[in-house]
Protein backbone atom coordinates (compact mmCIF):
# COMPACT_ATOMS: atom_id res chain seq x y z
CA UNK A 1 0.00 0.00 0.00
CA UNK A 2 1.31 3.67 -1.13
CA UNK A 3 -0.46 6.71 -0.92
CA UNK A 4 1.27 7.90 -4.23
CA UNK A 5 0.07 3.89 -6.06
CA UNK A 6 -3.06 5.29 -4.83
CA UNK A 7 -3.44 8.36 -6.22
CA UNK A 8 -1.41 7.72 -9.63
CA UNK A 9 -4.19 5.40 -10.54
CA UNK A 10 -6.85 8.08 -9.41
CA UNK A 11 -5.64 10.32 -11.55
CA UNK A 12 -5.63 7.31 -14.44
CA UNK A 13 -9.37 7.22 -13.98
CA UNK A 14 -9.05 4.34 -12.13
CA UNK A 15 -11.05 3.50 -9.10
CA UNK A 16 -8.77 1.51 -6.28
CA UNK A 17 -9.65 -1.19 -4.56
CA UNK A 18 -10.98 -1.64 -1.43
CA UNK A 19 -8.59 -2.44 0.54
CA UNK A 20 -6.42 0.87 -1.42
CA UNK A 21 -9.16 2.80 -0.08
CA UNK A 22 -9.38 1.01 3.26
CA UNK A 23 -5.41 1.77 4.07
CA UNK A 24 -6.06 5.56 3.00
CA UNK A 25 -8.57 5.94 4.90
CA UNK A 26 -6.50 4.55 8.33
CA UNK A 27 -4.15 6.96 7.21
CA UNK A 28 -6.30 9.76 6.89
CA UNK A 29 -6.80 8.80 10.65
CA UNK A 30 -3.43 8.06 12.21
CA UNK A 31 -1.34 10.77 10.01
CA UNK A 32 0.36 8.07 7.65
CA UNK A 33 -0.98 10.43 5.00
CA UNK A 34 0.11 14.04 4.68
CA UNK A 35 -1.50 16.45 3.97
CA UNK A 36 -0.09 17.44 0.81
CA UNK A 37 -0.95 13.55 -0.44
CA UNK A 38 -4.33 13.90 1.27
CA UNK A 39 -5.19 17.34 -0.92
CA UNK A 40 -3.98 15.30 -4.07
CA UNK A 41 -6.46 12.37 -3.49
CA UNK A 42 -9.28 14.83 -3.13
CA UNK A 43 -8.48 16.34 -6.35
CA UNK A 44 -8.29 12.74 -7.87
CA UNK A 45 -11.31 12.07 -6.86
CA UNK A 46 -13.04 15.20 -7.65
CA UNK A 47 -11.64 15.49 -11.24
CA UNK A 48 -13.07 11.62 -11.83
CA UNK A 49 -15.85 10.00 -10.62
CA UNK A 50 -15.94 6.47 -8.45
CA UNK A 51 -19.17 5.51 -8.98
CA UNK A 52 -21.94 3.45 -6.58
CA UNK A 53 -19.07 1.10 -5.80
CA UNK A 54 -15.95 3.17 -5.31
CA UNK A 55 -18.19 5.48 -3.47
CA UNK A 56 -19.26 2.62 -1.01
CA UNK A 57 -15.66 1.13 -0.68
CA UNK A 58 -14.78 5.31 0.46
CA UNK A 59 -17.48 5.51 2.97
CA UNK A 60 -17.15 2.18 4.41
CA UNK A 61 -13.49 2.83 4.79
CA UNK A 62 -13.91 6.41 5.92
CA UNK A 63 -16.39 4.69 8.55
CA UNK A 64 -14.47 2.12 10.04
CA UNK A 65 -11.45 4.38 10.74
CA UNK A 66 -13.06 5.14 14.11
CA UNK A 67 -15.32 3.57 16.20
CA UNK A 68 -18.97 1.78 14.82
CA UNK A 69 -21.34 1.74 17.37
CA UNK A 70 -23.62 -1.51 18.07
CA UNK A 71 -26.60 -2.22 19.85
CA UNK A 72 -28.53 -4.26 21.86
CA UNK A 73 -32.01 -2.49 21.90
CA UNK A 74 -35.96 -4.08 21.39
CA UNK A 75 -36.27 -2.49 18.38
CA UNK A 76 -34.45 -1.01 14.76
CA UNK A 77 -32.43 1.77 15.06
CA UNK A 78 -33.21 4.79 12.61
CA UNK A 79 -31.66 7.99 11.59
CA UNK A 80 -32.09 10.96 9.59
CA UNK A 81 -30.13 13.59 7.69
CA UNK A 82 -30.73 16.90 5.71
CA UNK A 83 -28.53 18.70 3.65
CA UNK A 84 -29.57 21.81 5.72
CA UNK A 85 -31.59 24.56 4.91
CA UNK A 86 -33.23 27.70 6.75
CA UNK A 87 -35.78 27.42 9.59
CA UNK A 88 -35.20 23.64 9.75
CA UNK A 89 -36.14 22.07 12.69
CA UNK A 90 -37.67 18.98 11.91
CA UNK A 91 -34.82 16.61 13.63
CA UNK A 92 -36.18 17.96 16.92
CA UNK A 93 -39.94 16.41 16.00
CA UNK A 94 -38.61 13.29 14.24
CA UNK A 95 -36.44 12.02 16.60
CA UNK A 96 -38.99 12.05 19.26
CA UNK A 97 -41.57 11.04 16.57
CA UNK A 98 -39.67 7.76 15.33
CA UNK A 99 -38.49 7.30 19.12
CA UNK A 100 -42.68 7.30 19.88
CA UNK A 101 -43.34 4.98 16.98
CA UNK A 102 -41.07 2.02 18.09
CA UNK A 103 -37.40 3.23 16.83
CA UNK A 104 -34.60 4.04 18.39
CA UNK A 105 -32.94 7.65 17.37
CA UNK A 106 -29.36 7.95 17.78
CA UNK A 107 -28.95 11.01 15.64
CA UNK A 108 -25.36 12.64 15.29
CA UNK A 109 -25.94 16.30 14.58
CA UNK A 110 -23.72 19.42 13.75
CA UNK A 111 -23.12 23.28 14.13
CA UNK A 112 -24.21 25.83 11.68
CA UNK A 113 -22.56 25.64 8.15
CA UNK A 114 -22.65 28.68 6.21
CA UNK A 115 -25.91 30.50 6.41
CA UNK A 116 -27.81 27.44 7.67
CA UNK A 117 -28.07 27.13 11.44
CA UNK A 118 -26.68 24.16 13.20
CA UNK A 119 -29.10 21.35 15.29
CA UNK A 120 -26.33 21.16 17.91
CA UNK A 121 -26.61 25.14 18.46
CA UNK A 122 -30.79 25.23 18.37
CA UNK A 123 -30.49 22.39 21.05
CA UNK A 124 -28.07 24.38 23.24
CA UNK A 125 -30.61 27.00 23.46
CA UNK A 126 -32.24 25.13 26.13
CA UNK A 127 -30.49 25.24 29.65
CA UNK A 128 -28.41 22.67 30.60
CA UNK A 129 -28.48 20.19 27.18
CA UNK A 130 -25.36 18.65 26.93
CA UNK A 131 -24.42 17.67 23.72
CA UNK A 132 -21.34 16.45 23.77
CA UNK A 133 -21.76 13.04 26.03
CA UNK A 134 -19.11 10.29 25.91
CA UNK A 135 -20.46 7.38 24.01
CA UNK A 136 -21.32 4.94 26.83
CA UNK A 137 -23.74 8.04 27.96
CA UNK A 138 -24.77 8.83 24.64
CA UNK A 139 -26.12 5.11 23.99
CA UNK A 140 -27.08 5.24 27.37
CA UNK A 141 -30.02 8.11 26.69
CA UNK A 142 -30.68 6.48 23.60
CA UNK A 143 -31.78 3.57 25.32
CA UNK A 144 -33.96 5.26 28.34
CA UNK A 145 -35.17 8.25 26.13
CA UNK A 146 -35.11 6.32 22.85
CA UNK A 147 -33.71 9.11 21.23
CA UNK A 148 -30.57 11.53 21.60
CA UNK A 149 -29.24 14.40 19.66
CA UNK A 150 -25.36 14.31 19.88
CA UNK A 151 -22.43 16.24 18.18
CA UNK A 152 -19.80 13.65 17.01
CA UNK A 153 -16.51 13.02 19.11
CA UNK A 154 -13.08 12.38 17.82
CA UNK A 155 -14.21 8.52 17.45
CA UNK A 156 -16.41 9.14 14.84
CA UNK A 157 -14.84 8.74 11.30
CA UNK A 158 -12.02 10.13 12.01
CA UNK A 159 -10.60 9.93 8.04
CA UNK A 160 -13.52 12.07 7.32
CA UNK A 161 -12.83 14.86 9.87
CA UNK A 162 -9.68 15.24 8.18
CA UNK A 163 -10.18 15.09 4.95
CA UNK A 164 -12.99 17.72 4.85
CA UNK A 165 -10.63 20.18 6.51
CA UNK A 166 -8.13 19.39 3.49
CA UNK A 167 -11.78 19.60 0.60
CA UNK A 168 -12.29 22.68 2.74
CA UNK A 169 -9.47 24.49 1.70
CA UNK A 170 -8.60 23.05 -2.23
CA UNK A 171 -11.82 23.78 -3.48
CA UNK A 172 -12.88 20.28 -3.50
CA UNK A 173 -15.89 20.31 -1.41
CA UNK A 174 -18.73 20.43 -3.85
CA UNK A 175 -17.46 16.55 -5.17
CA UNK A 176 -20.53 14.57 -5.49
CA UNK A 177 -18.34 11.37 -4.44
CA UNK A 178 -16.79 13.31 -1.32
CA UNK A 179 -19.82 14.93 -0.16
CA UNK A 180 -21.23 10.97 -0.33
CA UNK A 181 -18.45 9.71 1.40
CA UNK A 182 -18.59 12.54 3.97
CA UNK A 183 -21.92 12.14 5.19
CA UNK A 184 -22.40 8.71 5.35
CA UNK A 185 -19.37 7.63 6.85
CA UNK A 186 -20.90 9.24 9.53
CA UNK A 187 -24.21 8.26 9.61
CA UNK A 188 -23.02 4.26 9.15
CA UNK A 189 -21.00 4.69 12.36
CA UNK A 190 -23.79 4.49 13.99
CA UNK A 191 -25.41 1.07 12.71
CA UNK A 192 -28.84 2.35 11.55
CA UNK A 193 -30.90 -0.55 10.48
CA UNK A 194 -32.28 2.29 8.20
CA UNK A 195 -31.45 6.07 7.08
CA UNK A 196 -33.83 8.41 5.75
CA UNK A 197 -32.47 11.39 3.87
CA UNK A 198 -33.98 15.28 3.26
CA UNK A 199 -31.79 16.88 0.37
CA UNK A 200 -33.26 20.15 -0.39
CA UNK A 201 -33.26 22.21 -3.22
CA UNK A 202 -34.30 26.45 -3.95
CA UNK A 203 -32.93 29.75 -2.26
CA UNK A 204 -32.40 28.30 1.17
CA UNK A 205 -30.18 25.10 0.37
CA UNK A 206 -27.41 24.10 -0.87
CA UNK A 207 -28.67 22.50 -4.04
CA UNK A 208 -30.09 25.03 -5.74
CA UNK A 209 -31.94 23.42 -8.51
CA UNK A 210 -33.62 19.68 -8.66
CA UNK A 211 -31.21 17.98 -10.48
CA UNK A 212 -28.22 18.73 -8.50
CA UNK A 213 -30.23 17.82 -5.29
CA UNK A 214 -31.97 14.66 -7.32
CA UNK A 215 -27.77 13.83 -8.16
CA UNK A 216 -26.96 13.70 -4.21
CA UNK A 217 -30.20 12.23 -3.52
CA UNK A 218 -29.56 9.08 -5.81
CA UNK A 219 -25.62 8.91 -5.03
CA UNK A 220 -26.65 9.19 -0.89
CA UNK A 221 -29.05 6.83 -1.39
CA UNK A 222 -27.07 4.43 -3.92
CA UNK A 223 -24.07 4.38 -1.31
CA UNK A 224 -25.49 3.64 1.75
CA UNK A 225 -27.74 0.70 0.26
CA UNK A 226 -24.43 -0.55 -1.33
CA UNK A 227 -23.18 -0.20 2.29
CA UNK A 228 -25.89 -2.55 3.70
CA UNK A 229 -28.65 0.11 5.06
CA UNK A 230 -32.02 0.21 3.64
CA UNK A 231 -31.94 3.98 2.64
CA UNK A 232 -34.81 5.90 1.37
CA UNK A 233 -34.40 10.00 0.21
CA UNK A 234 -36.85 12.84 -0.39
CA UNK A 235 -35.97 15.94 -2.31
CA UNK A 236 -37.35 18.56 -0.48
CA UNK A 237 -38.44 22.18 -1.78
CA UNK A 238 -36.62 24.93 0.30
CA UNK A 239 -37.20 28.36 -1.96
CA UNK A 240 -38.50 29.75 1.75
CA UNK A 241 -37.87 29.12 4.96
CA UNK A 242 -39.92 25.95 6.14
CA UNK A 243 -40.53 27.14 9.36
CA UNK A 244 -41.93 31.16 10.54
CA UNK A 245 -38.36 31.49 12.51
CA UNK A 246 -34.91 31.86 11.87
CA UNK A 247 -32.59 31.38 14.54
CA UNK A 248 -31.45 28.95 17.47
CA UNK A 249 -34.07 29.73 20.07
CA UNK A 250 -36.98 31.10 18.14
CA UNK A 251 -36.83 27.31 15.84
CA UNK A 252 -36.93 25.64 19.48
CA UNK A 253 -40.24 28.00 19.99
CA UNK A 254 -41.40 26.96 16.82
CA UNK A 255 -41.09 23.50 17.83
CA UNK A 256 -42.54 23.44 21.02
CA UNK A 257 -45.57 24.91 19.30
CA UNK A 258 -46.20 22.19 16.83
CA UNK A 259 -45.60 19.83 19.70
CA UNK A 260 -47.79 21.30 21.77
CA UNK A 261 -50.58 23.16 19.85
CA UNK A 262 -51.20 20.56 17.01
CA UNK A 263 -49.72 22.63 13.86
CA UNK A 264 -49.96 21.38 10.98
CA UNK A 265 -47.49 23.61 8.56
CA UNK A 266 -44.68 22.57 6.48
CA UNK A 267 -42.56 21.71 9.40
CA UNK A 268 -45.18 19.30 10.76
CA UNK A 269 -45.71 17.70 7.25
CA UNK A 270 -42.37 17.50 5.90
CA UNK A 271 -41.64 15.91 9.68
CA UNK A 272 -44.36 13.14 9.09
CA UNK A 273 -43.32 12.33 5.66
CA UNK A 274 -39.66 11.85 6.30
CA UNK A 275 -41.19 10.10 9.36
CA UNK A 276 -43.02 7.91 6.77
CA UNK A 277 -40.81 6.79 4.84
CA UNK A 278 -38.12 6.07 7.61
CA UNK A 279 -40.85 4.07 9.44
CA UNK A 280 -41.54 2.04 6.33
CA UNK A 281 -37.81 1.31 5.80
CA UNK A 282 -37.32 0.02 9.03
CA UNK A 283 -40.03 -2.36 9.04
CA UNK A 284 -42.54 -0.27 11.51
CA UNK A 285 -44.98 0.52 8.96
CA UNK A 286 -46.37 -1.40 6.29
CA UNK A 287 -45.89 1.52 3.91
CA UNK A 288 -45.27 5.06 3.65
CA UNK A 289 -48.23 6.25 4.12
CA UNK A 290 -49.46 4.53 7.40
CA UNK A 291 -46.34 5.86 9.25
CA UNK A 292 -46.65 9.55 7.90
CA UNK A 293 -50.22 8.96 9.76
CA UNK A 294 -48.26 7.54 12.42
CA UNK A 295 -45.97 10.13 13.14
CA UNK A 296 -49.06 12.81 12.81
CA UNK A 297 -50.61 11.13 15.13
CA UNK A 298 -47.78 11.14 17.97
CA UNK A 299 -46.83 14.83 16.87
CA UNK A 300 -50.76 15.80 18.04
CA UNK A 301 -51.87 14.22 21.60
CA UNK A 302 -48.38 15.12 22.76
CA UNK A 303 -46.91 12.06 23.31
CA UNK A 304 -44.00 13.13 21.20
CA UNK A 305 -43.62 16.73 23.21
CA UNK A 306 -43.41 13.63 26.46
CA UNK A 307 -40.84 11.89 24.70
CA UNK A 308 -39.01 15.36 23.43
CA UNK A 309 -38.69 16.27 27.44
CA UNK A 310 -37.75 12.65 27.91
CA UNK A 311 -34.36 13.20 25.75
CA UNK A 312 -33.93 16.56 27.31
CA UNK A 313 -34.18 15.85 31.01
CA UNK A 314 -31.62 12.84 30.17
CA UNK A 315 -29.31 15.19 28.54
CA UNK A 316 -29.15 17.49 31.49
CA UNK A 317 -32.25 20.38 30.33
CA UNK A 318 -34.76 21.44 32.61
CA UNK A 319 -37.43 19.16 34.01
CA UNK A 320 -40.50 20.87 33.06
CA UNK A 321 -39.40 22.25 29.74
CA UNK A 322 -42.52 20.41 27.80
CA UNK A 323 -44.71 22.84 30.32
CA UNK A 324 -43.67 25.78 30.86
CA UNK A 325 -40.92 25.99 27.67
CA UNK A 326 -41.17 29.60 27.17
CA UNK A 327 -39.98 30.37 30.63
CA UNK A 328 -36.71 29.09 29.58
CA UNK A 329 -35.69 29.79 26.75
CA UNK A 330 -33.46 32.80 25.89
CA UNK A 331 -35.07 36.10 24.62
CA UNK A 332 -33.10 39.07 22.48
CA UNK A 333 -33.44 42.62 23.70
CA UNK A 334 -34.42 44.12 20.81
CA UNK A 335 -37.43 43.53 18.46
CA UNK A 336 -37.70 45.28 15.87
CA UNK A 337 -40.13 45.06 12.63
CA UNK A 338 -39.33 44.93 8.90
CA UNK A 339 -42.38 46.20 6.70
CA UNK A 340 -43.13 46.38 3.16
CA UNK A 341 -42.27 49.11 0.63
CA UNK A 342 -44.96 48.50 -1.37
CA UNK A 343 -48.46 46.69 -1.94
CA UNK A 344 -48.53 43.11 -3.86
CA UNK A 345 -47.42 39.20 -3.28
CA UNK A 346 -44.40 37.94 -2.34
CA UNK A 347 -42.77 36.15 -5.48
CA UNK A 348 -39.69 34.99 -4.63
CA UNK A 349 -37.84 34.64 -1.05
CA UNK A 350 -33.83 34.76 -0.88
CA UNK A 351 -33.59 32.27 2.15
CA UNK A 352 -29.40 32.15 1.95
CA UNK A 353 -29.60 35.95 2.67
CA UNK A 354 -32.03 35.36 5.60
CA UNK A 355 -30.26 32.75 6.96
CA UNK A 356 -26.64 35.08 6.36
CA UNK A 357 -28.58 37.90 8.30
CA UNK A 358 -29.50 35.53 10.97
CA UNK A 359 -25.53 34.69 11.01
CA UNK A 360 -24.65 38.40 11.14
CA UNK A 361 -26.89 39.22 14.07
CA UNK A 362 -24.75 36.77 16.04
CA UNK A 363 -26.95 33.91 15.45
CA UNK A 364 -24.10 31.56 13.51
CA UNK A 365 -20.52 31.88 13.34
CA UNK A 366 -18.18 33.95 10.74
CA UNK A 367 -15.12 31.92 12.01
CA UNK A 368 -15.05 28.84 13.95
CA UNK A 369 -14.45 30.84 17.46
CA UNK A 370 -17.51 32.83 17.51
CA UNK A 371 -19.55 32.76 20.48
CA UNK A 372 -23.35 31.90 19.02
CA UNK A 373 -26.19 34.27 20.57
CA UNK A 374 -28.73 31.87 21.40
CA UNK A 375 -31.39 34.53 21.15
CA UNK A 376 -31.53 36.44 17.85
CA UNK A 377 -33.10 35.84 14.80
CA UNK A 378 -36.21 36.22 12.69
CA UNK A 379 -39.46 35.56 13.78
CA UNK A 380 -43.27 35.70 12.04
CA UNK A 381 -41.52 35.27 8.70
CA UNK A 382 -43.41 35.88 5.40
CA UNK A 383 -43.86 33.18 3.27
CA UNK A 384 -43.94 32.74 -0.78
CA UNK A 385 -47.40 34.26 -1.97
CA UNK A 386 -48.81 36.17 0.93
CA UNK A 387 -50.80 39.11 0.04
CA UNK A 388 -48.78 42.25 1.38
CA UNK A 389 -49.86 45.99 2.26
CA UNK A 390 -47.32 48.72 2.57
CA UNK A 391 -46.63 48.59 5.71
CA UNK A 392 -47.10 44.71 6.32
CA UNK A 393 -44.59 43.18 8.81
CA UNK A 394 -42.26 41.07 6.49
CA UNK A 395 -40.50 39.36 9.64
CA UNK A 396 -39.59 40.36 13.18
CA UNK A 397 -35.81 41.02 13.78
CA UNK A 398 -34.55 39.79 17.01
CA UNK A 399 -31.46 41.46 18.05
CA UNK A 400 -29.27 42.29 21.12
CA UNK A 401 -28.20 45.44 19.63
CA UNK A 402 -30.53 48.67 17.81
CA UNK A 403 -27.56 49.08 15.43
CA UNK A 404 -27.97 45.78 14.37
CA UNK A 405 -31.35 45.19 13.94
CA UNK A 406 -31.03 48.37 12.06
CA UNK A 407 -28.33 47.00 9.72
CA UNK A 408 -30.51 43.62 9.42
CA UNK A 409 -33.24 45.49 7.99
CA UNK A 410 -31.81 46.14 4.79
CA UNK A 411 -30.96 42.79 4.44
CA UNK A 412 -34.55 41.48 5.09
CA UNK A 413 -36.17 43.71 3.00
CA UNK A 414 -33.95 42.97 0.31
CA UNK A 415 -34.34 38.99 0.29
CA UNK A 416 -38.06 39.79 -0.45
CA UNK A 417 -39.71 40.02 -3.95
CA UNK A 418 -42.91 41.21 -4.38
CA UNK A 419 -44.45 41.36 -7.51
CA UNK A 420 -47.94 41.84 -8.53
CA UNK A 421 -49.59 38.35 -9.58
CA UNK A 422 -49.75 35.87 -6.83
CA UNK A 423 -47.02 32.81 -7.32
CA UNK A 424 -47.58 29.16 -8.09
CA UNK A 425 -46.09 27.54 -4.85
CA UNK A 426 -44.08 25.06 -5.17
CA UNK A 427 -44.87 21.64 -3.86
CA UNK A 428 -42.93 21.02 -0.24
CA UNK A 429 -41.96 17.41 -1.74
CA UNK A 430 -40.48 17.03 -5.33
CA UNK A 431 -39.14 13.92 -5.60
CA UNK A 432 -38.86 10.47 -3.45
CA UNK A 433 -35.84 8.55 -4.17
CA UNK A 434 -35.73 4.66 -2.93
Amino acid sequence: MDARAIIARLRKGEVPSEDQLRWFAQGLADGGVSDAQAGAFAMAVCMGQLGTEGRAALTRAMRDSGKVMSWSLPGPVVDKHSTGGVGDAVSFLLAPALAECGAFVPMISGRGLGHTGGTLDKLESVPGVATLLPQDRFQQVVASAGCAIVGATGEIAPADKRLYAIRDVTATVESLDLITASILSKKLAEAPDALVLDVKTGSGAFMKTPEEARALAKALTETAQAAGCPTRAVVSDMSQPLAPALGNALEIAEVMRVLTEACTGPLARLTAILGGEALCAAGLAKTADAGKKAIFDVLADGRAAERFGRMLAAQGGPLGFVDNWARFLPEATVMHEVTATETGYITAIDGEALGLTVVGLGGGRQVESDTVDPAVGLSRVLGLGEKVQKGTPLAVIHASREDAARRAEGEVRRAYTIGQTAPKLPDLVLERIG
